[in-house]
């Protein structure tokens, strides 16, 4: 018996317990949606295509003995910024590198739950920008519209999630690449503490800006896909302690006080909510009122936070660009970046950093002081733009642009605290646009318990996407 494509993690778990279906089954169904949906949505730049199926039936065989781990079986994807044996990681770069000797930590863990890793999602070069095209892939569209992007970096995990491909996959979150692609899929994404998901074997990834973090269409997936995911390796720089995540999304969050804040960031682009996202984001608010909770508008003080951004993730980005072996073959505007890296590296990144410690007490006293539990703002100002906006632009076109659209997401990953986008509507054209739920450090249960009451007073979950999935080519197993 075939289950739903839209059932999720949960679902996906108990049909394979209750002999309903198999592992086999549900991996080869999902690699064959894949690849009828990778002409219209190309979401993937590998898929593990005989080496997942056999994995697959390996995972039956233990079911049938009677073995029960908490995603025995299921099939997930991870982004192309993620180590998986036997692939290479070129992170959205076009060129050759040799494939990955052993799995990245959070990978292993994926398999040590059971979870069948069907591929590898396509991202932005370098995870970047909020869109996932590039010369490297093409263009990873929206299976809402496939005129938009689905967002980015994680834009092919998105991709994948929201057109039913996977029940779940996983992402990364340096500047909102998790928030920003869920938002405009109408998905759960959730940018966790850092260290809570390790990035071994890359240590402090872009100067302690990025966290790998689940996409889901549910709470209850994202939570449990985040489960699976969490604790460090022994040579992780943060440690945070464990959370239960799954649990948190069974609870009441109690009553809260929530703070509304319109206001991003300066940003010099003068960016405000599209009126459509401000009416929806205005609508959650009043749900959560309507909920219990009190939601008054206030601001975080930011400051000029953006002068501790900036070094540190063009640093990140030179970082890794120094490890591709072709870097003429990288994006004109990534050269920029790196250049700018370079110059900002060292002594300018590393007071960046150590501002972190004033930028926690001045931006956490919305929670200290005034005493808020979470900020809501919109998730992104504008829907999704459509697919090529950001074609032939130079570095600080597309810096201006993307600012203007994706102002609010990024501060939460300079100070290494939880976010959780939930859905907030669809415009008049049907694109999805998200709002962030952001607490403070380690608050990631609270956030997720306060997701998963909005999901089930607004039930997002029931939308699905339009867009059909016309068969095409899937790229070529490695």
């Amino acid at each position: 018996m075939s289950t739903d494509e839209f059932g999720g993690l949960a679902e996906h778990t108990r049909v394979l317990r209750g002999g309903h279906t198999s592992s086999e089954e549900l991996v080869s169904d999902a690699l064959q949606r894949i690849e009828a949906s990778q002409s219209t949505i190309n979401a993937f730049r590998w898929t593990r295509g005989e080496r997942a199926v056999d994995e697959a039936r390996d995972a039956d065989r233990r079911l049938a003995a009677g073995e029960r781990l908490p995603l025995l079986g299921v099939p997930v994807a991870v982004k192309d910024d993620t180590d998986v044996a036997g692939l290479p990681t070129l992170f959205g770069c076009s060129g050759e590198l040799a494939p990955a000797e052993r799995d990245g930590e959070a990978v292993r863990r994926l398999r040590a739950a059971g979870a069948v890793i069907v591929g590898k999602t396509n991202s932005c070069e370098l995870g970047q920008w909020p869109f996932t095209e590039g010369p490297a892939f093409g263009a990873t569209r929206n299976p809402w519209s496939t005129d938009h992007t689905p967002g980015g970096s994680s834009g092919g995990s998105a991709a994948a999630v929201a057109a039913g491909l996977v029940p779940a996959a996983l992402g990364s979150d340096g500047a909102g690449s998790v928030r920003i692609p869920a938002a405009w899929s109408h998905l759960v994404g959730i940018k966790p503490q850092r260290g809570r998901v390790s990035l071994h074997p890359y240590a402090d990834a872009f100067q302690g800006l990025a966290v790998n973090g689940p996409l889901a269409r549910t709470v209850a997936d994202a939570a449990l896909l985040l489960d699976v995911v969490q604790g460090p390796h022994a040579e992780d720089l943060h440690q945070p302690a464990a959370i239960d995540a799954s649990a948190a999304a069974r609870r009441d969050p109690g009553r809260l006080r929530i703070a509304l804040a319109w206001r991003p960031p300066l940003t010099l682009t003068r960016s405000m909510p599209h009126p459509e996202v401000r009416r929806g984001v205005t609508a959650l608010a009043e749900a959560l009122a309507r909920l219990g909770h009190h939601v008054e508008e206030a601001r975080p003080r930011y400051g000029l936070i953006g002068l501790a951004f900036v070094p540190r993730a063009t640093a990140g980005i030179a970082e890794v660009a120094a490890l591709h072996p072709e870097p003429a073959l990288l994006d004109p505007r990534t050269r920029t970046a790196m250049r700018h890296g370079r110059t900002l590296g060292g002594r300018v990144v590393r007071a960046a950093r150590a501002r972190e410690v004033r930028q926690h007490r001045r931006i956490g006293a919305i929670f200290d002081s005034s005493g808020f539990d979470v900020v809501l703002t919109p998730t992104t100002a504008a829907p999704p733009p459509r697919i090529g906006t950001f074609d032939g632009l130079s570095a600080w076109r597309t810096d201006a642009t993307m600012a203007a659209a994706c102002p609010y997401a990024w501060p939460w990953n300079v100070l290494g605290w939880p976010g959780v986008n939930v859905p907030a509507g669809l415009t008049a054209d049907g694109l999805p646009f998200g709002a962030q739920l952001l607490g403070p450090a380690g608050s990631e249960e609270r956030l997720i318990s306060l997701a998963a009451q909005l999901e089930a007073d607004l039930r997002w979950y029931e939308k699905r996407p339009p867009a059909p999935l016309i068969p095409g080519s899937v790229p070529v197993e490695q």
